[in-house]
């Protein structure tokens, strides 16, 4: 058969692969998709915990947007098409929820808000920026003594509107609601503090309770002495909303989580000898996002397997400390027994890559430089056919195959 899987927004890459031994090409799951326009209209005529928007924003002085940047497919521009009546007449402001990640392109600030929305509000437009102490404020600590810092524009904002969408997340359990406090609009050193706490074993995908991370998160959040409103939706695997849920930031986001469930986890008969983990646009932007798609296809991989990512990574490595420090060392437990001495933001992707790496082999087809990914403990293909053929050769002519399609976002479990 010829596998063909999405590298890049418009290529594909193909390799031909006896169908025998395909255990399975998983994708989120298959879910009906209604009017979109209408899920969003019901969600906002039926807030959870919450009035409604209009009356949310009836007496608001001025209004402050969290949205989300190029990394996630939430679709902003088309809930600012259905909310423009509601906003009319307020005065308004957008602040891109970036955590630590870098400012949108021009051709992203498109994608996140489209030509008609970027040109209306291009001048109240405003990335965050985590590295920009003297934009931080200072608000108060969780039980865990992360030091809730937060852009002063969060602070200042009269009433705050957060768009966002829920998925699984590596560490974090869900995105959604939360996250665009924290780490989407705070400081450098609160991010920092938090997620330090994804090197628990508690801390992965699906996982709320006992989750230090969401836990830690929810509990900073209540220093955030503000109103809010949230637009939770959930999209299927092509993008399409299937559900959206919006009102009280907890209970639209708990509510959300349940759909979310419904899409992106996913049955498998077993774990295979090789999994494909297809990173796909926009989650493909640079290796510090696409390392979800090795953490996800973990779950689906044999002790000793061989896990094969396709991740164009148009903008590179992203974040440069996380590959720091594996590059520079000898091995993926010297890179751990370095984490466990100091932690700098960053390292908790460096030691999910690390773990994986300790228990199996990585290999990767991306537009990075073979020799980087050589550094990393990641052995580096230029095609799919290549990776799949030595894969093959090295687990035998009886290994299967699994492939998961849209890798940062499918949860596979063993039914």
């Amino acid at each position: 058969m010829i596998l063909s899987v999405p590298y890049g927004k418009d290529k594909q890459l193909e390799a031909d692969i006896d169908e025998q031994c395909v255990a399975g090409i998983i994708s989120p799951n298959e879910v009906e998709i209604g009017d979109e326009t209408e899920v969003i209209r019901q969600a906002l005529g039926n807030p959870v915990g919450s009035k409604s928007l209009k009356g949310f924003l009836k007496d608001a002085r001025d209004v402050l947007f969290l949205v989300n940047d190029a990394t996630r497919p939430t679709p902003t521009a088309r809930v600012l098409d259905i909310i423009e009546k509601d906003t009319e007449g307020h005065q308004v402001s957008f602040l891109i929820a970036t955590g630590m990640h870098r400012a949108p392109t021009e051709e992203e600030y498109l994608q996140i808000f489209s030509e008609k929305h970027y040109s209306r509000y291009k001048d109240c437009i405003f990335a965050h920026n985590a590295r920009k102490s003297e934009d931080m404020v200072l608000l108060g600590k969780s039980k865990n003594g992360t030091e809730m810092r937060i852009n002063r524009r969060g602070v200042e904002a009269h009433k705050i509107v957060i768009i966002s969408s829920v998925e699984p997340h590596y560490f974090a359990g869900y995105t959604g609601g939360r996250k665009s406090f924290l780490p989407g609009i705070a400081a450098f050193e609160t991010i920092e503090q938090n997620h330090k706490l994804a090197l628990k074993p508690e801390a992965c995908a699906l996982k709320l309770d006992g989750n230090p991370v969401h836990e830690d998160m929810i509990d900073a959040l209540k220093t955030v002495k503000k109103e809010i409103f949230c637009i939770n939706t959930v999209l299927d695997k092509n993008h399409r909303i299937y559900a959206a849920v919006a009102g009280d930031i907890y209970q639209s986001m708990e509510q959300a989580v349940d759909r979310a469930q419904e899409v992106f986890v996913a049955r498998i008969p077993e774990k295979a000898d090789i999994v494909v983990s297809v990173v796909k646009f926009p989650a493909d932007i640079d290796l510090y996002q696409a390392q979800k798609g090795i953490d996800n296809a973990k779950l689906a991989l044999k002790e000793g397997g061989i896990l094969i990512l396709i991740a164009k990574c148009r903008m590179g490595i992203g974040e440069e400390s996380f590959v720091n420090l594996l590059s520079s060392a000898r091995s993926p437990k010297d890179a751990l027994d370095r984490i466990e001495q100091k932690y700098v933001l960053g390292y908790h992707k460096a030691a999910k890559m690390a773990e994986v790496c300790m228990w199996a082999q990585t290999c990767a087809v991306t537009d990075l430089e073979p020799e980087l990914l050589e550094k990393i403990f990641i052995r580096p293909f230029s095609s799919l056919q290549a990776a799949l053929d030595t894969a093959r050769k090295e687990k035998g002519k009886d290994a299967k195959v699994l492939v998961l399609m849209d890798g940062s976002m499918t949860i596979p479990y063993v039914a």
